[in-house]
């Protein structure tokens, strides 16, 4: 049949002629929801844009001065030299090459030089503690090595310089003297546990941690009242050279918040042929008659009160205090006196005894050295002998009394209850009065850093 349709095609044509008359709805959906998907594809891939190959094409142009303009191919390879410098502490166990490899140089013509030069040997190799900076060339061979150090109280350092002159000559050696340069710091801290762990939290040298322990000493016990949450801010010298802070200096001027009190010192000295002391920030002095410990702040290991004796094997007032020390640690006498015996005497082993004014006596016990005799007059602070073990002792300590009328009494409550000294006077009450409303400032910014710090 070449014009009609097949039996076949017929029987389709029923079939869905049928269904359309059946369910002539859905078949109407289902033509609209192909004819959306059609149109939306559509929709959606349709450009309205024209051809980009029918757009005009237009080429520009530009002189461009080339930046190897003259340049070889050798000179575009080669990077310009650099130096590298690197700054490290040295060590008590530091070998010439151990040094070396720590600060990050790989040079066995240089770590032969400092194994065998003697003013490297002499001041750097093994002493701990000294400041050393390196300067190399970009595959690390030395260039330039130097240490500086403080040796005495001159106000200078000594700076040792060890430097390549030409690949012929190698290295040389030479040790120069130098002033230090004198700059002031500010920093505070929190109580947390103690007052070395606070200083140590905001990076304040021990030295200086010491210092603040002896200012406050007559009106804070540091062993005892510390409380936590207790704040300081602290201002105090260090001492630079060539820019880099040796160790510190003095102490300039504190403020301490115990237990919901504040207390405040200043260092202030009157001329220059003047003794300096500290004072509040109002002009009274800070000096008692009597300093709270013999030795500088340390751990206090027996105190005024009965305890179990260690040799003795039995319990028995312990009238005084021992304070807990290297041997050889310096001991010093707490007021101004005479020397009344100074030598070996029973338990006590090497022993010193100062008799002060109102019926006063001190007496400094097991020392290891005596470095005072019978009648001297001595002064406040000033060292007389050594901590040590002599007598009986189980190990280095200092045993300290402080007797009235030949009574034994508790030294800590007889330093707090001395007599203060002479507050400013009146001719140099301008000066002062200058120097503590800066010094106010600058405790204000101390304890503000310290509470960024904290925040």
């Amino acid at each position: 049949m070449k014009h009609g349709l097949t039996t076949a095609s017929k029987a389709l044509l029923d079939r869905l002629s049928s269904t359309v008359q059946k369910h002539p709805k859905r078949i109407t959906a289902a033509v609209a929801a192909l004819l959306l998907m059609g149109g939306g594809g559509a929709f959606a891939v349709a450009s309205f844009a024209p051809d980009p190959a029918d757009l005009p094409v237009r080429t520009v142009a530009y002189p461009v001065e080339s930046l190897a303009e003259g340049q070889t191919l050798s000179q575009l390879t080669d990077l310009p030299a650099f130096s590298l410098f690197r700054s490290e502490q040295t060590r008590s166990s530091d070998t010439a090459e151990a040094l070396l490899q720590r600060m990050g140089v790989a040079d066995p013509v240089a770590a032969a030089f400092l194994r065998t030069d003697s003013q490297v040997r002499q001041n750097l190799l093994g002493r701990a503690g000294r400041l050393v900076s390196a300067e190399t060339t970009d595959d690390h061979r030395l260039v330039r090595l130097t240490a500086r150090w403080v040796s005495d109280d001159s106000g200078n350092f000594r700076r040792l310089v060890v430097e390549r002159k030409d690949a012929a000559s190698g290295f040389a050696s030479r040790i120069e003297t130098a002033p230090l340069t004198v700059s002031s710091r500010l920093a505070g801290g929190v109580i947390r546990s103690s007052l070395f762990a606070a200083t140590d939290e905001s990076n304040i040298p021990d030295a200086v941690a010491s210092q603040i322990a002896e200012v406050f000493s007559g009106s804070i016990d540091f062993r005892r009242s510390l409380r936590k949450d207790d704040r300081f801010s602290v201002v105090y010298e260090t001492l630079e050279a060539d820019g880099e802070p040796l160790r510190s200096g003095r102490l300039l001027s504190a403020e301490f918040h115990n237990n919901g009190k504040t207390h405040q010192a200043m260092w202030f000295q009157e001329s220059a042929s003047a003794k300096g002391a500290y004072y509040t920030l109002d002009g009274q002095s800070l000096r008692r008659a009597y300093l709270s410990s013999p030795v500088a702040f340390t751990r206090i290991s027996s105190g005024f009160k009965m305890r179990f004796h260690p040799i003795l094997q039995k319990w028995r007032a312990h009238l005084g205090t021992d304070f807990a020390a290297p041997s050889g640690t310096a001991v010093r006498t707490v007021g101004d006196g005479v020397v009344e015996f100074a030598g070996v005497q029973n338990g006590y082993g090497n022993v010193i005894f100062v008799k002060h004014r109102n019926t006063h006596v001190t007496v400094y016990a097991h020392l290891s050295r005596i470095d005072v005799h019978k009648g001297q007059s001595v002064e406040q602070g000033q060292t007389i002998g050594a901590v040590g073990a002599t007598g009986w002792a189980t190990g280095p300590h200092l045993h300290f009394e402080f007797r009235v009328n030949g009574q034994q009494q508790d030294p800590m409550a007889i330093a707090q209850q001395s007599e203060s000294a002479a507050p400013i006077s009146a001719a140099a009450r301008p000066a002062f009065d200058r120097l503590a409303g800066m010094m106010r400032t600058q405790l204000a910014s101390a304890e503000l850093i310290q509470q960024a710090s904290a925040d």
